[in-house]
């Protein structure tokens, strides 16, 4: 006779709030740091899009989702749309700033 609990529907939903409450704090962390980023690239005349830097975000965060067994593919798909975000966001920004 197996004596493991299983996790009921609700004890699972409750797990996955708590960690999107983690994911929420985090993202709040990032976008402070892109807070910072949109008055440096406002002091140096840099646009938000940087193409370059957009393709090594998302690289990097693929081949760690591979490492940490995580799919890269929902990392890519989180990371483009996050990436979306946040450009628009500092777009409206920098163009408050001119």
């Amino acid at each position: 006779m197996n004596d493991v609990h299983a996790p009921t529907l609700e004890e699972l939903r409750e797990r996955i709030n708590a960690v999107d409450d983690e994911l929420l704090a985090v993202l709040g962390k990032r976008q402070a740091l892109v807070e910072q980023v949109i008055a440096v690239k406002e002091r140096d005349k840099l646009p938000a899009r940087i193409p370059e830097r957009v393709t090594e975000v998302v690289d990097r965060v693929m081949q760690e989702a591979l490492k940490r067994g995580t799919s890269p593919g929902l990392a890519r798909a989180v990371w483009i749309a996050m990436i979306d975000w946040f450009i628009a966001f500092e777009e409206k920004a920098l163009s408050r700033g001119k």
